[in-house]
């Protein structure tokens, strides 16, 4: 597809895992198309990716993470949102970056419920991960109802006072705090495909219900195990994302066939190699 055709309305692009790098692929999606980013780079902390995205030293790391983000954030619409997964090593840096090209929200702690068990004699163990949630403008898009946390029978129960009956976040729920605490993927948990990093549907699907109106466009440019693809669609959200590793790229297909092609709606363009 040339960029003439992307410009003139063409959504081909969309509910599709280019097996290939973001930096190249991004020019596919036209700019101002995207109701949200989730975004789950390499941590620059050594991982096996299956190639070397994930072996910068610091400062390479630092300009990769600026490069992709100034390709990325032009395919936002003005409402559109970020949400990134950092490490505590570089979230500092990056946020200050972001934060001159968007407005910061939240930071959010994902406590990943590690057991307590061993761990670092020099210094306190490290059990969570850092999401920085991005808005590009005032009037960004966020649904809180779509992921209010319901109360309990006792608790509502002990609001049971005249001034409470009716009450919208009575009967709604309370809004999710800035610490998310749900468990890590151990080797085990049904959710598990074969990648080093995978996060947990339920952390998407927050994200998607918050941040993407129905019928919305999800970009995830380090696509991984899929996470997000599978989250879009069980929203009933469209999603584009970009994954290196072929062998990755299969672990998507496999997980978006499993939901069935009538349920997530995605038909033989869903993997472009």
């Amino acid at each position: 597809m040339d960029q003439h055709s992307m410009q003139n309305g063409r959504t081909d692009w969309r509910n599709r895992i280019y097996c290939e790098d973001a930096l190249h692929g991004l020019a596919r999606i036209p700019d101002g198309a995207i109701d949200l980013i989730v975004a789950d780079p390499p941590y620059g902390l050594g991982k096996d990716y299956g190639n070397d995205s994930d072996k910068l030293d610091a400062d390479a790391y630092l300009r990769w993470m600026q490069h992709w983000v100034d390709a990325a954030l032009p395919k936002l619409k003005p409402s559109g949102s970020l949400y990134i997964f950092l490490t505590w090593r570089y979230a500092p840096e990056i946020f200050v970056m972001l934060k001159q090209r968007m407005t910061m929200m939240n930071e959010i702690i994902w406590d990943r419920r590690v057991p307590s068990m061993g761990g670092s004699t020099r210094s306190f163990s490290s059990v969570h991960d850092t999401i920085g949630f991005f808005v590009r403008q005032k009037g960004y898009y966020f649904d809180l109802d779509a992921i209010r946390i319901p109360y309990d029978a006792e608790t509502k129960k002990a609001r049971s006072r005249s001034i409470f009956v009716g009450s919208k976040w009575l009967e709604l729920g309370y809004n999710p705090k800035d610490v998310w605490s749900v468990s890590r993927l151990h080797r085990e948990h049904r959710e598990r495909a074969d990648h080093p990093t995978q996060k947990p549907l339920e952390i998407v699907e927050r994200m998607v219900k918050a941040s993407c109106p129905p019928g919305g466009v999800v970009l995830d440019p380090f696509m991984g195990s899929g996470t997000t693809a599978v989250a879009a669609r069980r929203c009933g959200r469209d999603y584009v994302g970009f994954e290196l590793n072929t062998e990755y790229c299969e672990i998507i297909e496999q997980r978006l066939a499993a939901l069935g092609g009538d349920a997530c709606g995605y038909g033989q363009t869903a993997l472009a190699l």
